[in-house]
């Protein structure tokens, strides 16, 4: 072990005896009674000594045996403490890559704060290369989403899309001007490939993608369109229930972003289970919806860029999270902001008993009304 302060975290003395660990709420912690000695050693922990090396620098400071060890023991206890060797072997590669370490040292520190145990942050950020998550949608939110999560070391992210890039689709996260009249498939693929922060990993011949590739772990919809994210279709979405693939939503209609409902199939309401609710409360909404998606559309839909772009980084947060192991507050839940005022709101979807995805007898999808006080429960 070479244990470090976590980086991540500013410290200050409090008083004379106790000091501070990180400057917000949400992290701070205080640590007491430290002596000035103890002090000191504390600003050895930075990863490049062992724990044979400090028990040295430690007696040569004529402090009592067992107090390295002792104080480690109090720093990890508090969540304090990280591994500059912890990780296993996918850390190990991660550290053999020092230009993609280095572009994603500020990703690892933030994981080692929501991730307190010693490593915790390097597992997960190693893990992130072997995942593959597939972005269905390529306009401005879609492509910067997936400009994001491949900058944040998913090693393999694809966006399919039709069509050709137009002028509106251009936006500084996502496609820049020279993309113009390509593909954007294939302007998505160099997108992606120039973000990332190294290669992608080679492919296995049995992996369980089919193509050689690791297996899908997660869809994210971001249609164009961001009706087709407001009211999903539910037919679209059947063969993901069926092989319980994740999938979660996101876009811009109109003037409102929306980031959600993270669909966990089996387990949290799906667009079904929208649609039903939906219709409950609207006896007319599956006929305006019916209009909506076969009616003449304008030639270019509202999408503001900085809502796009505010709704693509939400949904590269939510995204990554579920990938690092957490369910995020988009989990059987929707996260709309509506220009001007832009204030976010939650809005949960309870399963449906009626909707063939079988989440009507679960409750995971009220967890996520926890995050925020919710403005519209979609119950019925």
């Amino acid at each position: 072990m070479h244990p470090m302060v976590k980086p991540a975290l500013r410290r200050a003395w409090r008083d004379r005896q106790a000091v501070q660990f990180g400057v917000t709420p949400a992290q701070a912690v205080v640590l007491g009674p430290v002596d000035p000695a103890t002090g000191c050693l504390i600003g050895l922990l930075d990863g490049t000594r062992g724990m044979d090396l400090l028990r040295d620098e430690a007696r040569a400071m004529r402090l009592p045996d067992g107090q390295v060890d002792e104080l480690i023991a109090r720093l990890a206890g508090a969540g304090l403490i990280d591994d500059a060797t912890a990780g296993g072997a996918a850390a190990d590669a991660l550290r053999k890559r020092p230009g993609a370490l280095d572009r994603l040292r500020p990703d690892l520190a933030s994981l080692s704060l929501v991730h307190p145990e010693p490593g915790g942050g390097t597992v997960r950020l190693a893990a992130r290369r072997a995942m593959r998550v597939q972005v269905r949608g390529g306009g401005r939110v879609g492509a910067t989403l997936a400009a994001l999560l491949s900058a944040s070391g998913v090693g393999r992210v694809e966006m399919l899309d039709g069509g050709c890039v137009t002028p509106g689709d251009v936006a500084p996260g996502g496609y820049p001007a020279e993309a113009v009249g390509e593909r954007r498939d294939t302007a998505a693929r160099r997108l992606v490939r120039r973000v990332a922060p190294g290669p992608p990993p080679r492919a296995s011949a049995t992996a369980p993608g089919g193509d050689g590739g690791p297996g899908l772990s997660l869809i994210v919809v971001a249609p164009r369109d961001g009706l087709d994210a407001y009211a999903p279709d539910p037919a679209l979405s059947s063969e993901w229930i069926t092989s319980g693939t994740p999938h979660l939503y996101t876009g811009v209609l109109e003037g409102t972003g929306l980031v959600g409902p993270l669909v966990l199939p089996g387990g949290t309401a799906c667009s079904g289970c929208l649609a039903l609710r939906r219709t409950e409360r609207d006896p007319g909404w599956s006929r305006m919806v019916a209009q909506w998606r076969s009616g003449r559309r304008g030639p270019v839909p509202a999408c503001d860029l900085g809502l796009a772009t505010a709704v693509a980084g939400l949904a590269a947060a939510h995204t990554l999270t579920f990938l690092d192991g957490e369910l995020p507050a988009s989990t059987g839940s929707r996260w709309e902001a509506s220009l001007p005022l832009l204030d976010w709101r939650s809005a949960r979807i309870a399963p449906h008993p009626d909707c063939r995805c079988g989440a009507g007898g679960h409750t995971g999808g009220e967890r996520a009304s926890e995050a925020g006080a919710p403005h519209d429960t979609m119950a019925g």
